[in-house]
């Protein structure tokens, strides 16, 4: 009521000139409100940060100095093929990169396909709750709240996440990781996966048609987490259901692409997707080449790390790995397959 008032008694004013001058005197405080907002978005923006575009910027360019990646799986379907590694640094849980490439799809369809948390739930059943917390206009920052269920021998694992994307040219740097907040107390339950990175690199590469057409997009992903289970069993059931969950992406993204021809309305993640931070092609190379002593990249307390095959009773080693394998594909794994796994795993419990 008294801006209304002020600004009427400005309006009055006997000549233009007096009524401008004023209006301006009226403004700057107001700009002012706005540039200090703005001002903590962009530090709020600081979860994710360009140490963080470095640091994907060299995971895909293989120059951050980790140790080589192992050759886990190479498999396709008609219109998507699939290649995954794995490699174990010295702390911290294992590390996986997979390369997928999808036949018939856009960089833009795909990054919007990831981020958009309202479709993912037709698609990613392990999802049972999603929402957004903070966002940033200007940069496209996002913190979300994400909970995730597992096999019913583990609690379902809730995830404070912050992501943000880069663009230059058709290749999108698409940065999630777990950040604090203090907006969200923790809780027992769900547990907290503090040390999460998920991340990926989204581009337009030729169809395997071989018509030097790209047609088709490229997803190279970089994940790791510790979600508090010994990381032994964590690999045997990636190493298992991996497949599984990837076959289940592909029919999704079909899906989301169907909705976009048809057009159906954005959601708002889909729609944050698109405000993205552009960079040159030039400063990514200046990027990838930088050292990585400023990055900000998560690192393991070692003195909570639990070591490979040490300190784990071999009756939980072994009968962990049958409920895991158990629960994998909602029980339908073989018995061959299942008492394999507590083979392998016994093996280890040998070695305790």
């Amino acid at each position: 009521m008294a801006l209304a008032s002020a600004l009427l008694e400005i309006l009055r004013r006997p000549s233009i000139v007096e009524v401008l001058g004023e209006l301006v005197k009226f403004i700057a405080p107001i700009l002012d409100c706005c540039d200090y907002w703005g001002f903590l978005w962009v530090k709020k923006s600081g979860n994710v940060s360009d140490a963080d575009l470095r640091h994907i910027c060299q995971l895909v360019e293989e120059k951050d100095g980790g140790p080589a990646w192992i050759r886990m799986m190479d498999r396709s379907t008609p219109n998507m093929g699939y290649q995954a590694w794995r490699r174990d640094p010295q702390t911290g849980p294992p590390q996986y990169r997979t390369r997928t490439v999808f036949e018939d799809a856009t960089p833009e369809t795909v990054r919007d396909f990831f981020w958009d948390d309202e479709f993912r739930a037709k698609w990613d059943d392990m999802l049972v709750h999603a929402s957004t917390l903070e966002e940033c206009p200007t940069t496209g920052t996002m913190l979300v709240q994400w909970v995730r269920k597992f096999p019913f021998f583990c609690s379902d694992r809730e995830y404070l996440i912050g992501r943000r994307i880069w663009e230059s040219g058709r290749s999108y740097y698409c940065v999630t990781k777990g950040v604090p907040s203090s907006s969200v107390p923790r809780r027992d339950k769900p547990r907290r996966v503090d040390l999460y990175y998920s991340s990926w690199c989204i581009r337009a590469v030729e169809s395997k048609r071989g018509d030097g057409q790209l047609t088709s997009c490229e997803v190279l992903l970089f994940h790791h987490e510790d979600m508090g289970i010994p990381w032994e069993i964590a690999k045997l059931g990636v190493r298992q259901g991996m497949w599984g969950a990837v076959k289940k992406v592909e029919p999704g993204l079909r899906l989301y692409q169907k909705e976009r021809a048809a057009n159906a309305p954005l959601s708002r993640c889909a729609k944050m997707a698109q405000i993205n931070t552009k960079v040159s092609a030039d400063y990514l190379r200046s990027v990838e080449n930088s050292t990585s002593d400023s990055m900000e990249v998560e690192k393991s307390d070692p003195s909570s790390e639990k070591p490979v095959g040490r300190n784990i009773p071999k009756a939980l080693v072994v009968g962990g790995a049958i409920v895991l394998a158990c629960s994998l594909d909602r029980g339908l794994l073989t018995k061959a397959v299942i008492f394999g796994v507590a083979r392998r795993f016994a093996k280890i419990g040998r070695r305790l």
